[in-house]
């Protein structure tokens, strides 16, 4: 691994601190280097705070340093106005002569902008170093723009003998597969993603809250799946503890007035095109990542549209003999780990 490799390495793991904070905004890690040594470094603050340049650059004591330094960033540095101002315009202040890119921004926004311009002012600008990671770091910044939906991830946890439910249950509340660390581990997950989704059985029969309880962090968007509107307003996924958003059918004549909660209609009678009916909701909501919690109806349905990106599925040592079975998929294995009794295998989809 050389130079650049290392310190855009660097950048990619401080930027992993923005995690579900950052959004819409990409979360970026950048560092400065003078003499082969690290003499600033940030990442993105949450939304309406400073850039990961900016961070990096405020973190500098001595700021003569700069003229010499070199600033490595995942994502192409912004080229124009948000809530800050643009990163490429505080890099050229600084008269920091070189700068050594992850991947390009393609948000039409950017779009090689914020390179051009640093070109045009006399920086040295060296790109693609580490791509490929950058790329897969920045995966739901990349999703949301390019493909105009959130990135999805399915979740689901299945017994020993492959199933997900019991046939019949008696109380209305989930039955455990995975053991506590796994379920913590889950809650760990929601708070890294944007929004999380349910059908309307899984509603029905276990009562979710769909928060965060086992660990430190924001709520997800609640998205509940509900045709005929149908679902008690009792039922936990209509308290104020998180935003609800709730997706019927066009048909319903709702009054949504005095309701703390969103709706959005689809055309279910469309039923090859519920899951990308539902992805265009959330696009046009600003939802960049999005985790499918629902059972094997919800699941199927955004596997057979072929609308995911990652699969993470328990599989525990609890059996139910019959019951309703895990979603049929395919896709790539890349990565399994035991999580004391429970096995994780997380899959891409190809």
């Amino acid at each position: 691994m050389n130079n650049h490799e290392t310190y855009i390495k660097r950048c990619i793991e401080i930027a992993k601190n923005g995690l579900g904070t950052t959004r819409p905004n990409p979360m970026v890690g950048s560092v400065i280097v003078y003499n082969q040594q690290i003499i600033g470094e940030g990442f993105t603050s949450a939304y309406g705070g400073n850039h990961a340049e900016a961070n990096a650059i405020n973190a500098v004591k001595d700021k003569s340093l700069l003229k010499e330094a070199t600033l490595y960033v995942t994502l192409e540095p912004c080229s124009h106005f948000g809530k800050t101002p643009p990163c490429s315009d505080l890099i050229i202040k600084h008269q920091i002569p070189n700068v050594v890119i992850g991947c390009i921004d393609d948000n039409l926004q950017v779009a090689g902008k914020g390179i051009e311009k640093l070109k045009n002012a006399g920086c040295h600008v060296t790109i693609g170093v580490l791509e490929k990671e950058c790329k897969a770091h920045h995966k739901r910044f990349f999703t949301f723009h390019n493909k105009k939906r959130p990135y999805i991830i399915l979740k689901w946890a299945e017994t020993a003998d492959g199933f997900i439910a019991p046939e019949t249950k008696n109380e209305q509340k989930p039955v455990w597969i995975t053991n506590a660390y796994s379920r913590q581990l889950v809650h760990k997950w929601r708070t890294e993603e944007q929004a999380i989704l349910v059908g309307t059985n899984t509603v029905l029969q276990d009562n979710p809250s769909l928060t965060v309880r086992d660990w430190t962090g924001h709520n997800p968007i609640r998205v509940v799946l509900d045709k005929n509107e149908k679902l008690p307003k009792s039922l936990n996924v209509f308290n104020v503890q998180a935003e609800t958003i709730v997706i019927s059918s066009k048909n319903q004549n709702t009054n949504s007035k005095n309701q703390h909660w969103n709706l959005e209609f689809i055309n279910w009678d469309l039923k090859t095109s519920i899951a990308k009916q539902i992805c265009d909701c959330l696009y046009n909501r600003n939802i960049n990542s999005i985790i499918i919690e629902g059972g094997t109806k919800t699941l199927q349905t955004f596997i057979n549209e072929n609308l995911w990106d990652e699969a993470r599925i328990f599989t525990g040592t609890t059996t139910f003999k019959n019951g309703v079975k895990a979603p049929n998929f395919s896709g790539t294995l890349i990565s399994e780990e035991k999580i004391l009794t429970d096995i994780l295998k997380t899959y891409k989809n190809d």
